[in-house]
Order: C-alpha cells, then structure tokens, then sequence
C-alpha cells in the first residue's frame, strides 16, 4: 500500500500479475529480511531473495539483514585509504580508486558504460562481487553474467530485475544488492558492488512517489526521491573498523547527456568520484570513452605519490589545452614553434590517447604508469 486515504486506496504490488480488489485483505509487513550465506556465490536471484538460474533453492544463513539498513554510524566507520587497481588503464592513471570508495560512471545511452562496468567486474582485486542489474533489458542478463564475469562468476552474487518488473521490484533490487553486499562485509571481506543502473532506481522510484500522490518538483521526480538516493549510497562504502568494505560502482543513465540533471547532480554530490563517459570521444573510437577532464577521483590523493600526481597535472594541463585549441588547428590557425608548451601537446596528446585505448577483452592493466612512460617513449 502506497497510499491510503479518504477516497480509497493505492496498491502498488511486486508481482505484476496480483489481482486485487474490494474485500481483498491486506497484511502489515515488515521491510524485506533475508539470510545471505555463503554459498549464495555464483547465484543469481530476484529482488524478493529467491533463485532464478535453476540450480534449486538456497541455503539460507545464520544471521538475517533487513534490505532497508541503515548505514553505519559515520564516527565508526573505517577511514578508506588502501589503493585499489582496477586494471582499466585510464581509470587507474587520471581517476585512481580506493577500496571502500564509492564511484558514479556518468553517460548517455551507447556510450559505453556497460562495457566499461564489465571490465571493472573482472578485477580480481576482491573477494566477492555483488551485482545489480536493475530495468535492464532480459537479454543482456545472461550475456553479462556468462560472457562478462568470466572468472568471477563463482564469486559473484547477481541480483536482477529486468526492465518489465513492476517498479516496486525495480525499487528493491539495488537495496536486496547493498544488504548482501553489507552482509559479506561484515564478515571482512572486501565487497565490489556494481549497479547497473542506479538512474531506473530512481525511475522505479518516482513511478512509486507519484502513484503516491506525491509532488513531481525537478523534472517529475517526487522530493522522496532524493532522499532515497543518499540513504542506498551512503550504505555503501567502509564498514565499522575491524569489517570489511563495500567498494561501490553505479551507473548513471544521464538523460538526453545533460550531466546537470537532478538525478545525475544529487548522485554525483553523494558519491566520492565521478568518471564521465562522453560521446564525442566515443564517437572517435576510443574506448573507454573516458573524460578525463571532467571526471574526478575525491580520494586520488591516496594513490597517487608525489612523482605520479606531478605527471598527471602535467598531463591533464597538455590534453586541456590540445582540446582547447582543436578547432584553431583544424582551420590552419596556428603555426608550429609559436608555443612550445602547445607543440608538445600536438606531439604528446595523442599518444595519450593511444595509451589509454584499452579493449573489453584486453588483459587487465598491471602498471598504467610503466605502460604510459613506454607509450611516450615510443617503446
């Protein structure tokens, strides 16, 4: 029951099929409780916590989570601090991670993102993945799961609610994710949760408020709307001290590319990093199709040493200012020897780019900054 009221009553129900109607009883519950266990690796499951793949039931655990958690206690929570490789070149070299850090991929549809959440999946830096495809079409499910997790399948948990769920499964499923995710955490392990993608959460979610009766304020999402946001983020993230940590990856669907949306401005102020998927680098071939002028690591300062960061102030300043003056060159505006600092941009720059190409299939990035130095050396 979403709403209830003098003039009657709302129902929003999980299953799509329920025929309700008068004289129909309705029971108090409370919020969704499971018990996670370990076996559960290599499973796939709804947002309710009941298999999909066909391998019989599950074995439940010893300790129940509730999918409506609270984060926890901010004065409790570790400090995040110990670097993290994900073996995505680009990712590694301008918008570094750590473990426990919480990171938005930002991008309009067939930019890429899906590739590049693939590829993060596949890193072999953690103990266990939890996955959430949320309002994703049925027929990349097994696709991503068979083809994409390769390796890490048996250490995975996916979560899926496909685009033709009601919203109020769609609503659930990234919150089912973060419980499972919190559960293994608290065992100390280190936790990969990747949700793809966190913008039909917030679709689900609106759908819900409005049938509600709510307010739409900022291009019809209702206000619970942005507040449901930061109470599933901040969930993620470091434990208390002695647990482990959830390091989180969502995908944001940025609607019609415009970054400044409410719901692509309210995750991005949430989260502890943002990596920018543009189509125009895209549409010159070169993936991932980061923007490594717009995207930012809030806690690259604990991965990069002295040497490192020094490089890549340098080499942010020579790719802004190839960019800059892109068009100039094209019209013939600009004669070699007029600016040394943009001659070396025009020689540099591309090989930059070069280094940063990096296939879906590709073996994982083991040392960015070696492979970076070889690339300009021309080795």
């Amino acid at each position: 029951m979403v709403r209830i009221d003098s003039e009657g009553i709302i129902a929003k129900p999980f299953d799509r099929q329920f025929a309700g109607g008068l004289g129909s009883v309705a029971y108090r519950m409370p919020p969704l409780s499971f018990a996670p266990d370990p076996s559960w690796k290599g499973r796939v499951i709804n947002a309710l916590g009941a298999p999909l793949d066909g391998q019989g039931p599950l074995t439940p655990g010893s300790r129940a989570v509730s999918a409506e958690a609270e984060a926890p206690s901010a004065m409790k929570r570790a400090r995040v601090h110990k670097p993290l490789r994900t073996g995505v070149r680009v990712i590694d070299l301008f918008a570094p991670i750590c473990a426990g850090q919480r990171v938005g991929i930002f991008a309009g549809s067939g930019v890429g993102k899906s590739t590049l959440l693939a590829m993060l999946a596949r890193s072999q830096g953690f103990d266990t993945v939890v996955l959430a495809l949320v309002g994703e079409r049925g027929r990349e499910v097994r696709e991503f799961i068979e083809d994409v997790l390769g390796a890490n399948r048996n250490r995975a948990v996916t979560i899926v609610s496909t685009g033709d769920e009601s919203p109020m499964m769609r609503r659930l499923a990234p919150k089912t994710a973060m419980a499972v995710a919190e559960y293994f955490r608290d065992r100390g392990e280190s936790v990969l949760l990747v949700v793809d993608s966190i913008t039909r959460f917030a679709h689900a979610a609106r759908e819900v408020a409005l049938a509600a009766g709510e307010p739409a304020v900022a291009r019809g999402y209702a206000p619970t709307v942005f507040t449901d946001l930061p109470r599933l983020l901040e969930r993620a993230g470091p434990g208390e001290e002695g647990s482990g940590t959830i390091t989180g990856i969502f995908s944001v669907l940025v609607d019609g590319d415009d970054h400044n949306e409410p719901i692509a401005d309210t995750i991005r102020s949430t989260l502890d990093g943002h990596i920018v998927l543009s189509r125009h680098i895209a549409d010159q071939a070169r993936y991932p199709a980061v923007d490594v002028l717009a995207s930012v690591s809030r806690l690259a300062h604990n991965v990069w040493d002295p040497e490192e960061r020094e490089l890549v102030s340098k080499l942010r300043t020579m790719i802004a200012k190839y960019e800059d003056t892109r068009d100039l060159r094209l019209m013939g505006g600009y004669q070699s020897g007029r600016d040394s600092g943009l001659d070396q941009a025009i020689d540099l720059v591309p090989r930059i780019y070069s280094a940063m190409r990096q296939d879906a299939s590709a073996q994982p990035s083991a040392d960015p900054f070696r492979e970076l130095r070889d690339m300009l050396k021309g080795e």
